[in-house]
């Protein structure tokens, strides 16, 4: 067993969810750096590391150090001190301020903020309330610093540990040796892979009952992120017992045990059906409200639908086709109202219209979107205010919950929602619950489109209950048949194969032929950074957007962000997390909601200040500046290319879509069928006709496990 000591020069690669990193690292007496390799939750560039590990010989990348056991040190030498002082870990203290710190006290700079903190000001920039901010910050450390031993002993990072340190205190340690599940539970970007590496550690056996029940309830939300309000007994089962490698006797005891410990719902028709409990809430709340919703009186008042449709015919202007007026009629007389229809088939100038016939009625409006930048364009689209769905139920971070509930229900006669396809299951929930009994409810939506984000598949299922009426447009007006994007996301609708246009011909959706995900990803950049603002006029970083099947690989949003950061954005790095690096002007995405600052899943916005000082980061989300603390930095990722699923109920200018074999497992029509459908002026595929192929004939979208469908026909 080899042993080493060094700071941290630069992390090449960290992942959060398998702990798995590749680190550099400076060791004394070494003229190269080192190259680490190992379970390392989260390393920070600047930290001091002990390790003990194996050598070995990587044939593509040579001698490296796969690292078995790991711990932070406080440094010994001045480079030490400096890198560590400049880490970020202390609030006060950046590089600049470490290099001035260093040069002034040089071996003792950490005796004197431990024990003569006023010599600092002896330091050019540091006052009394910077000695102050700095106190507080090393006595914090200090008070963390048991925890932070012991955590890192069992394999936690410094930032993780922090996080842990920040939820439970003093009793972090008793926690964690009490149920290091608990971790993966309550805080963010703690997983149950992390969390099961710290209980090895600890020497909790691998079926030891605590264990068993935290891997079942891992399975059951991995499965939810996958779009399953539940799951099949057996399979669910099967999946647990190979993921924990333990005997399947052991998982039927713990499923056992969570069913009675009221954690999860077994449903039994024709064949057992495992939910976690807040989902069976979710679901059977749902049916109980559209039922509700359904056998109450209306508000407004009885409205002659042949009367308004001629008044708005002669007074508005507005000229409907058959379905569209069939729409407008069922708006008039059904309690709830499901309206479905692909690009160009005219649902906003129904939703227009139905807003000019109620108002005129007297009756009160609400609108609302699942996301942010979906709510402006139907505020755009009808002149009238929208809101997200998020901000109408108005939740409060002091009772965790939305205000706007069955206590305090939506004061409104009809209420709007775009984009129903987005609304998962728990959403759904809480919306029906603030929606009063003699309110009408329309749902306007593509149900072609990829499913919510989160589990279910809410709008399909209320479809093919046949419990609501439901009006499905699917002639395309002459003005969007002009445009290939429409006519294409048709096509793709129907299993057909795209119309592509010349490149020598000008138009709005283009393929361009590229075999390795090598000449995709080149391609790609060259489009970006040249190609089509030079042609097209439009900015590269808030014009285009790059909308890709999956994270992983050459073609994912992994890679492009790395790739594409480097070319849009100039700008220095000024902070690295893992192997993201954070510049002003970056290009970045919220992917957790985030009650407390207004700020939701699929937001995108731009960094405009990173303050190591003060260790926060100043975003710009749609005019509006958030502020967060570095320790919530997992709650943003970079937004150069992001996902189809995450690019749900907005729009762009100019969409860019890979379309590679090495995505097969993602390639299926309704998200190529959404991507397209993202893009405003220009639609352009890079990738293979074999690959775009797989994705028009793959038909995938109703294999999420609900019940939903089935109650609400009961």
């Amino acid at each position: 067993m080899a042993q080493l000591k060094g700071h941290i020069e630069r992390v090449t690669f960290s992942s959060e969810e398998s702990a798995f990193a590749v680190c550099k690292i400076k060791v004394k007496g070494e003229k190269d750096l080192v190259t680490i390799v190992g379970n390392m939750v989260n390393p920070v560039p600047g930290e001091f590391v002990e390790l003990t590990g194996k050598w070995s010989i990587h044939p593509k990348f040579g001698s490296q150090l796969t690292v078995q056991h790991y711990k932070t040190l406080v440094p010994a030498t001045q480079f030490g001190i400096q890198k560590y002082l400049g880490s970020g870990l202390i609030k006060g203290i950046g590089p600049v301020m470490a290099k001035r710190i260093v040069k002034q006290f040089g071996i003792k700079s950490l005796d004197i903020i431990e024990k003569d903190i006023t010599k600092l000001s002896k330091v050019e920039g540091i006052g009394k309330k910077r000695i102050e901010m700095i106190k507080k910050a090393w006595d914090e450390q200090k008070e963390v610093r048991s925890v932070m031993l012991f955590l890192q002993s069992h394999g936690v990072s410094t930032a993780y540990a922090a996080k842990i340190f920040k939820t439970y205190g003093q009793d972090s340690i008793n926690i964690v040796k009490e149920n290091p599940y608990r971790l993966a539970r309550e805080i963010f970007g703690i997983g149950f892979i992390t969390a099961d590496n710290i209980a090895e550690k600890l020497g909790i056996t691998k079926d030891a009952p605590q264990r068993i029940e935290a891997g079942l309830e891992y399975v059951l939300h991995k499965l939810a992120d996958d779009g399953h309000v539940c799951y099949p007994y057996e399979e669910l089962c099967e999946k647990v017992k190979e993921m924990l490698a333990v005997d399947r006797q052991i998982v039927l005891k713990a499923v056992a045990d969570s069913f009675q410990a009221d954690r999860i719902v077994i449903e039994d028709i024709n064949g057992k059906l495992v939910f976690l409990k807040k989902f069976h809430v979710c679901e059977t709340g749902i049916t109980q409200n559209f039922k509700r919703l359904k056998h109450s009186p209306k508000s407004v008042r009885k409205i002659d639908s042949n009367k308004a449709i001629e008044w708005m015919k002669g007074r508005i202007k507005i000229k409907l086709a058959e379905k569209q007026e069939a729409a407008v009629r069922k708006s008039l007389e059904e309690k709830v109202l499901i309206i479905t229809g692909g690009p160009g088939t005219g649902k906003t100038t129904i939703i227009n219209a139905i807003i000019k016939i109620l108002k005129k009625a007297g009756a009160k409006i609400l609108l609302a979107a699942p996301t942010g930048r979906a709510a402006k364009r139907l505020s755009e689209a009808t002149w009238e205010r929208a809101l997200t769905i998020h901000r109408m139920l108005d939740y409060s971070m002091k009772e965790m919950g939305f205000k706007k509930n069955n206590k305090n229900p939506l004061k409104c006669d009809v209420l709007i929602i775009d984009e129903a396809s987005m609304i998962d299951t728990v959403l759904m929930h809480h919306l029906l619950k603030a929606v009063p009994s003699k309110a009408t409810l329309i749902f306007v939506g593509d149900v072609n489109q990829l499913p919510s984000v989160g589990p279910g598949n809410v709008l399909n299922d209320l479809i093919v209950s046949n419990a609501f009426s439901v009006v499905t447009l699917d002639t395309i007006f002459r003005q969007a048949k002009k445009s290939l994007i429409v006519v294409n996301a048709h096509r793709i609708n129907k299993g057909m194969f795209p119309v592509v246009a010349n490149d020598n011909k000008k138009s709005n959706f283009y393929f361009v032929q590229k075999e390795e995900p090598e000449d995709v990803l080149s391609t790609i950049i060259d489009l970006v950074q040249k190609r089509i603002p030079k042609s097209f006029c439009v900015d590269p970083v808030d014009d285009i957007q790059v909308l890709t099947p999956m994270h992983k690989g050459i073609a994912g949003a992994g890679n492009l962000n790395q790739e594409l950061q480097k070319i849009l954005n100039p700008n220095k790095v000024v902070l690295q997390r893992g192997n993201r690096e954070f510049k002003v002007s970056d290009k970045v995405m919220q992917i957790k909601n985030n009650y407390d600052k207004h700020t939701y899943n699929g937001d995108i916005g731009r960094i405009l200040d990173i303050n190591l000082i003060d260790q926060k980061v100043l975003l710009n989300f749609d005019g509006r500046e958030v502020e967060y603390d570095f320790s919530s930095l997992d709650e943003i990722v970079h937004a150069y290319a992001v996902s189809v699923h995450k690019s749900q109920g907005s729009e762009y200018p100019v969409v860019i879509i890979p379309v590679v074999i090495q995505h097969y497992i993602l390639l299926q029509r309704n998200l190529i069928y959404t991507a397209v459908t993202r893009g405003k002026k220009l639609v352009v595929l890079v990738g293979t006709k074999k690959a775009l192929a797989i994705a028009i004939n793959t038909v995938k979208s109703s294999q999420r496990h609900t019940r939903l469908s089935h109650r609400l026909k009961q």
